[in-house]
């Protein structure tokens, strides 16, 4: 590289899902290296709803490493970044780019800066697991960008010391993160069990109820559940492995009621944890308590569940509907119990697939007025509506894993400058 020109930037751009899981997560044996106390299984969401882009780029014009986090300017000296762009680096390998007259020998990587920037298309810190598509998007980049051989199992290792559940964001479809044994956390990674196209029936809605930063962070809050609750000891030992186990063959046959069974289970233990953790964690507040209302009442109406609730450490429901036609049923009721605010437009209100809403009939806001009680309520019952506690929702479905983007229009950082466009 010696005697170059420091002219030329080299980047990609990459797109990465974010997920929810469906057997959670919750609680760590190791700290620094993000090693969890019971496996854990996701869906990936569709990356066309919610997910991050990141681009990154090396340069030998740069004088420090830089990250702008949704056009802001962040500080890379935490231990989380610091230990995914060591571990990338360390497994780089020689970049030739004859157009750009750009030559990296593996050894030159310790040496050159980075620039990076990255987008939410959702809101960050607010429970919708951000962290883990941006550190598993900010690992696929960097590992395209350094010319890393090694496959997204072995990616997820990296990903998994950034954010623990960025790990299953390297995988469409069904993903299941290993806990593992090792010490070292060699064999703490994640697999995929089924691709985005085994169950595509499914559709998922997600209520937004709160895009505010939550209280308590997840970091904190598993730190305190791991140290004080006597339930999360018995949760990871005696129920979770069973839990896995159901939850691979109701996947695995695309048995909708034992999986709705399972993750309603899961999601409601994962809170009554945080509840048992001293002192108490709130993540849900009184809106998801009516959302779960809602879906039970609906559920034990029929002989068979309908839909599948989970919660992870913020208020928002996730829900998972068996297909679209359900999913229509389920946007009416949501939208009878919660219609948006005075003044809302539509389409800020339902994002994502928005067909969906033309299937439960509704084309303007005065559609949502005139919609019926479910036929779960009782005759003369009084029916509480809930007028704007949700903000909106985001319709959309199983999705596909990372990808890199080619287009540099797409490209967050200024091909000649390397600095945010």
């Amino acid at each position: 590289m010696a005697g170059e020109s420091k002219k030329w930037v080299l980047m990609v751009t990459a797109q990465t899902p974010t997920n929810i899981a469906v057997i959670k997560y919750w609680g760590k044996r190791d700290e620094t290296l993000i090693l969890p106390i019971n496996d854990s299984i996701s869906v990936t969401l569709d990356p066309e709803h919610l997910c991050t882009t990141t681009t990154v780029a090396v340069s030998p014009s740069f004088e420090s490493d830089r990250m702008w986090l949704n056009g802001k300017e962040i500080s890379l000296t935490g231990s989380r970044y610091q230990n995914c762009l060591r571990e990338i680096r360390s497994r780089a390998s020689d970049v030739h780019d004859e157009g750009k007259g750009a030559h990296i020998e593996k050894k030159d990587w310790e040496k050159l800066q980075l620039h990076i920037a990255s987008y939410n298309n959702f809101p960050t810190a607010a429970g919708l697991a951000s962290s883990a598509a941006g550190f598993a998007c900010l690992v696929f980049a960097l590992a395209k960008l350094m010319n890393v051989k090694e496959d997204r199992g072995k990616l997820s290792t990296i990903a998994r010391q950034g954010s623990g559940s960025a790990c299953r964001s390297l995988f469409g479809g069904f993903v299941k993160w290993i806990m593992g044994k090792d010490e070292n956390g060699s064999d703490s990674l994640a697999v995929q069990l089924v691709d985005e196209k085994h169950w595509d029936e499914l559709v998922i809605i997600i209520a937004v109820v709160s895009s505010r930063q939550k209280e308590t962070s997840s970091t904190s809050g598993m730190r305190e559940s791991v140290e004080t609750s006597l339930l999360l000891k018995h949760r990871a030992k005696e129920i979770v492995p069973r839990r896995i186990t159901q939850m691979e063959e109701a996947i695995k046959n695309c048995d909708f009621s034992s999986f709705a069974n399972l993750t309603c289970a899961d999601s409601n233990q994962f809170h009554a944890v945080c509840l048992d953790t001293s002192p108490p964690i709130f993540y849900m507040n009184n809106t998801s308590h009516r959302i779960i209302s809602c879906v039970e009442k609906w559920n034990h109406s029929e002989e068979t569940p309908q839909v599948a609730y989970t919660f992870d450490a913020g208020p928002n429901a996730v829900l998972i509907a068996r297909n679209r036609k359900t999913a229509s049923l389920l946007l009416q009721r949501m939208l009878f119990y919660f219609p948006p605010a005075p003044e809302t437009d539509l389409n800020n209100f339902i994002l994502g697939d928005n067909s969906i809403l033309r299937d439960a009939g509704i084309k303007e806001m005065k559609d949502i007025d005139a919609l019926s009680p479910p036929p779960e309520i009782k005759d003369n019952a009084y029916v509480p509506k809930y007028r704007g506690e949700v903000s909106y929702f985001i319709c959309t479905r199983p999705g596909r894993g990372p990808v890199e983007l080619a287009d540099v229009s797409q490209a967050l950082l200024n091909p000649e400058t390397g600095l945010p466009k």
